[in-house]
């Protein structure tokens, strides 16, 4: 994983509304970045469903941004079918999950919390998809 109050390598995706987005355009804002392996399997929907879940929470305080392989077209089904209200990037190329450390055969359950000024102010390298929401929330709770 990158290591914490290094600066976080920008990029730029389409997320499944066709919308692009940078890490640069959220200086300012604390960001979740969490990279899942794949949309609509158990663990990643577990995951995904448990953000939703505390969303309310968790966008007073952070962007919350999912990133995996998948086309947009399968994030915008998968974000359809789950209620998913956050933003989810298509990386198919895998140029996000290898800058940000998270590639391997599969893309890797971690997640970085980056901090107003684009820095790495946390990371989550052991993701448990029913506790992690909560977790990334009392952490935030505790820095902001």
């Amino acid at each position: 994983m990158l290591k914490t109050q290094t600066k976080a390598p920008d990029f730029s995706a389409v997320d499944q509304l066709g919308k692009i987005h940078t890490m640069g355009q959220y200086l300012g804002k604390y960001v979740i970045l969490y990279f899942y392996p794949k949309d609509d399997t158990p663990g990643c929907t577990k995951e995904a469903c448990a953000l939703r879940d505390n969303f309310v929470l968790l966008k007073k305080k952070a962007v919350v941004i999912g990133v995996s392989a998948d086309s947009a077209e399968s994030h915008r089904k998968f974000a359809e079918k789950f209620q998913l209200p956050f933003i989810l990037l298509a990386d198919t190329d895998r140029n996000i999950i290898t800058r940000y450390e998270a590639g391997g055969a599969f893309t890797k359950r971690i997640t970085y919390l980056i901090n107003r000024q684009g820095l790495i102010e946390k990371t989550y390298p052991k993701v448990d998809p029913s506790t992690h929401a909560t977790q990334i929330l009392q952490d935030l709770q505790k820095i902001t």
